[in-house]
């Protein structure tokens, strides 16, 4: 399974075992990832090709070769493809599946496409699950997902009061098949309010075209007297601080919320569900050190309001520039979900040394259309 996500390409070989018709286990997982993600290379697709030649030879060192023959391959592409003018994404999935063709694995028609963005919070939704027993039958209970991409945001989570399934828009609610076990789950993806798109927001720079000419953006979320590049789809900002005046926390906040204004649904229940938070929530928790960057461990979303409150006013001097508006947003996005400031959210890169995205759902979702065939 390759992740083709907006900064990087990652491949997961996933080994599984059955025994005596017994639940399906995963044996091993061998995971790689590459970057920049296959959106770089939008206006110059051929350039694509080495990267994922790269991954397919990890795939052949991996899988026994009687077997590369009846494995299937497959690539699904994330919100830095969602994002992309449909012709350039078209070209650029071309040469893929082109690539796949020629490989020695099982290649079908639909082995290349763009994912859906709540196929990807389901997906991830199963991986986790999977992992932590919730699938293992039916009285099980599952923990919730929160996944913060570059590109785009997900929360996923099975309702217990049948009234959030009643109340919630029509497309939020999905029912899936999953080891001979319905599930039915509340799901939504927003587009655009990944951690990458979110931050060329605030910056103010969605609003106006770059070939307006001006690159440079002036953001109360920076330093006042921060000056630098920040390079985002190919563009390179010029980014400055606004000059010393108002309450940096305060202004950044407002812009944060100006962004996020009307852009996001609170569903019920959030607040008493178990969650796991994933990808940038984690990042930004290490960047904190909050939790260990191997081990993953317990934030509550007040850990995030506070540290945004601090790096803002200058309390510490931060690894990156975009600390102070980064916390601003994760923090602001999660109470626009609806997530109390008391709230605990799980943070794991790994569970039972497997990566916690959504490849493993992705690929038990894919095995259940082989079934049909």
């Amino acid at each position: 399974m390759f992740d083709a996500g907006s900064t990087g390409t990652r491949i997961h070989v996933f080994t599984f075992q059955m025994e005596n018709g017994e639940a399906l286990s995963l044996a091993h997982e061998m995971f790689r990832a590459i970057e920049p993600g296959l959106s770089a290379y939008a206006d110059d697709p051929e350039k694509c090709t080495s990267g994922i030649t790269e991954l397919l030879d990890v795939a052949k060192s991996s899988v026994p070769q009687t077997l590369w023959n009846i494995t299937p391959v497959v690539l699904k592409a994330t919100a830095g493809l969602r994002l992309l003018p449909g012709e350039k994404a078209n070209h650029l999935l071309a040469n893929v599946r082109a690539l796949f063709l020629q490989s020695p694995f099982l290649s079908r028609d639909d082995s290349v496409s763009i994912m859906d963005g709540t196929d990807e919070g389901i997906s991830a939704w199963i991986t986790v699950n999977f992992l932590t027993g919730g699938l293992h039958g039916a009285g099980s209970p599952t923990v919730g997902m929160l996944d913060l991409g570059g590109g785009s945001t997900q929360i996923t989570f099975s309702p217990q009061d049948e009234k959030t399934i009643q109340t919630s828009p029509v497309d939020d609610i999905r029912s899936f098949q999953m080891f001979n076990t319905t599930h039915t789950v509340y799901t939504h993806s927003y587009l655009g309010l990944g951690l990458m798109s979110a931050r060329l927001a605030v910056l103010g720079a969605v609003d106006r075209s770059p070939l307006e000419g001006s690159t440079e953006l002036v953001s109360p979320c920076l330093a006042p007297e921060y000056s630098g590049s920040w390079e985002h789809a190919d563009v390179v900002y010029t980014v400055k601080g606004q000059k010393a005046g108002e309450p940096v926390y305060e202004a950044c906040l407002t812009k944060v919320e100006k962004v996020l204004y009307r852009k996001v649904s609170r569903p019920a229940e959030v607040a008493d569900v178990e969650f796991y938070a994933f990808s940038y929530y984690y990042d930004r928790a290490v960047d904190l050190g909050v939790i260990e960057e191997k081990k993953g461990g317990t934030i509550k979303v007040s850990d995030y309001m506070d540290a945004a409150k601090r790096v803002c006013g200058g309390a510490s001097v931060p690894q990156s520039p975009f600390l102070c508006l980064d916390l601003v947003y994760v923090s602001a996005l999660l109470q626009q979900l609806g997530f109390p400031p008391h709230k605990p959210l799980k943070l794991a890169r790994t569970i039972k040394q497997v990566e916690t995205s959504w490849a493993l759902g992705a690929t038990f979702h894919y095995m259940e259309s082989l079934k049909g065939n």
